[in-house]
Parts: structure tokens; C-alpha cells; sequence
């Protein structure tokens, strides 16, 4: 039997979000609140940037020291914007990487900085035409920069970077990344929405996942991994939920990931769309109560 959970790591988009959704369901904010009542830490974990996230949270009363993990691992601050870690891509290496991948999509490097600039590409109209909504939300930090690599001089270290197309296409991409020279320097995580036949190649600094920035989270709050638990539904939380000693997949997840699931013995939360998050927490929260 597991000890009782100290740690809950939890993905946004697919996960904690509704479908389409820009903000929490009433009932995921209340479950939140509970699990940090009953004195779980309760963390955000998510492919988005900081400054993408935190306008999720806001005016839901959780609590301010709430960690937050974004850029799929590269930067963890609490909700109320202290740091706690941060990594970097190294800008030789994302100048390479813009060669590679310029033939496979829409190349984008995220900068730990505020206002614009902090998002940089070199094709606006492209980047429109399949991530639109993220365009809009998005628009007042992109920079465009042409060519690319003139935003990337030595010692301007991108904290991500990232490529967008179709599944196949991205994973032409990442088969290319893997195969050259400086897979070494970079890792790379990939993210896929089938409905939209929408891919995400997430470049990240060596060794830099989820998972890899649970794990120092969970050290740095003194919580064993046999205390923590993940959350989530796509190819990028799989790092996290093998670390955490008790993992979760969303029944909305593709039927690859939940067979996958089944066979590392992951627990099954109902869909997003049904405050599956919610259901889970709700139950873990009382669940603990009676083992007080």
C-alpha cells in the first residue's frame, strides 16, 4: 500500500482544462483547494510558459506558493511568480536546431522574459495558419525575427523551443533530430492532439522533462516519491507519471497511452470533459481523510 500522497503533479491542456476551455471548472478550482486544505501540494505541470499558465489560476484562491513546472520542465516558479528552477537551451544549439527543423514546420524559441520577445519566430503567417487560437492569446510577446538564428546570438539562451505541424511531420522531425549531431544537446518531447492531426516537438535543454523537474521539486519539499502522484493525458507527461510512484492517465487519452497505462499499472481518471481531475482529487482527498 502506498503512503498517504504529499504531491499531486498535474498537466493542463487535456488534463485539468475542459477541451478548448481558457479557464479551471468551478468544481476543478474546489478540488484543488480541498487537496491543498488537507495539506497536499498541489502542482501545475505543463507544456505552456509561465506567463501562459498563471492567468489560468488567478482568482481562484489557491494558494500563492503554489509550484508551478512550465515549459514541460525548464522553469518552475510558485503562483505568485517566485523562482524555484530554471534551465536553458544552450544558443549554439538552437541555431542548429533551426536548420534542422525549418523544413518540418513552424519553428518557435521561448525566452524567460516578459513582454515581447519573449516568443520569437520567423513566419507569422505560417504559425497562424494551424495554432491560431495560441497566435491570439500569444500575439502581444511574439517577436518575428528573420532569419531566426539573429535572435540567438551566444548568451541568448532560449529556455524551449518548438516545432508545430502534423503528427507525421513531427515525427519526420523528431526522427531527424534524434539521428543528427546534436541530439546530445537537446531533448526532445513531443505532443499530439489527433482530432487536429496537431503535433508539438518541444526542444528542451539536455536531460530537461516533467519528470526530471518533479523529481527536484519533490526533493526540494522533502516529499519521498513514493508520496507523489501525476497526472495526465498526452506523450509529454509520460516522463512525470514513471517517476511518480502513483501515476494517472485521463480516459481521453489515446488509446496508446491508456494501453500503456494499463500495462505499468496507472490508475484511470474519468475524461477532462467530465472533471475527471476533480473526481480524482475529490476521492483522494477523502480517501486520506479516512486513514487520519
Amino acid at each position: 500500500m502506498h503512503p498517504p500522497v504529499r504531491l499531486v503533479a498535474i498537466d493542463m491542456d487535456g488534463t485539468l482544462l475542459p477541451s478548448f476551455a481558457q479557464k479551471v471548472s468551478v468544481r476543478g478550482a474546489k478540488a484543488i483547494k480541498a487537496a491543498q486544505a488537507a495539506g497536499i501540494t498541489v502542482a501545475i505541470a505543463t507544456g505552456r510558459r509561465t506567463a501562459y499558465t498563471a492567468p489560468l489560476l488567478d482568482g481562484l484562491g489557491l494558494r500563492a506558493d503554489m509550484p508551478l513546472i512550465t515549459s514541460n520542465g525548464a522553469v518552475t516558479r510558485t503562483l505568485g511568480g517566485e523562482p524555484m528552477d530554471r534551465s536553458h537551451l544552450e544558443a549554439r544549439v538552437a541555431r542548429a536546431i533551426c536548420g534542422l527543423m525549418r523544413p518540418f514546420g513552424t519553428v518557435v524559441f521561448t525566452f524567460d522574459r516578459p513582454g515581447r520577445g519573449e516568443l520569437v519566430l520567423e513566419d507569422l503567417a505560417q504559425t497562424e495558419g494551424r495554432i491560431s487560437l495560441w497566435v491570439e492569446a500569444n500575439r502581444g510577446s511574439i517577436e518575428v525575427v528573420v532569419p531566426l538564428e539573429n535572435a540567438l546570438p551566444d548568451g541568448e539562451d532560449p529556455i524551449q523551443g518548438m516545432v508545430t505541424g502534423g503528427i507525421e511531420r513531427m515525427k519526420a522531425a523528431e526522427r531527424v533530430l534524434k539521428a543528427s549531431e546534436w541530439q546530445p544537446y537537446c531533448e526532445c518531447v513531443r505532443t499530439e492532439y489527433p482530432a487536429r492531426d496537431l503535433s508539438i516537438l518541444d526542444l528542451l535543454p539536455p536531460g530537461v522533462s516533467k519528470g526530471w523537474a518533479l523529481e527536484r521539486l519533490a526533493e526540494r519539499l522533502g516529499v519521498d516519491r513514493k508520496e507523489t502522484m501525476a497526472i495526465g493525458d498526452n506523450w509529454n507527461d509520460v516522463d512525470m507519471l514513471e517517476w511518480a510512484a502513483q501515476g494517472v492517465m485521463m480516459a481521453n487519452a489515446a488509446a496508446e497511452l491508456r494501453t500503456m497505462a494499463k500495462m505499468r499499472g496507472w490508475k484511470q481518471a474519468p475524461p477532462n470533459d467530465e472533471d475527471g481531475v476533480a473526481i480524482f482529487l475529490e476521492g483522494l482527498v477523502q480517501k486520506q481523510a479516512l486513514r487520519a
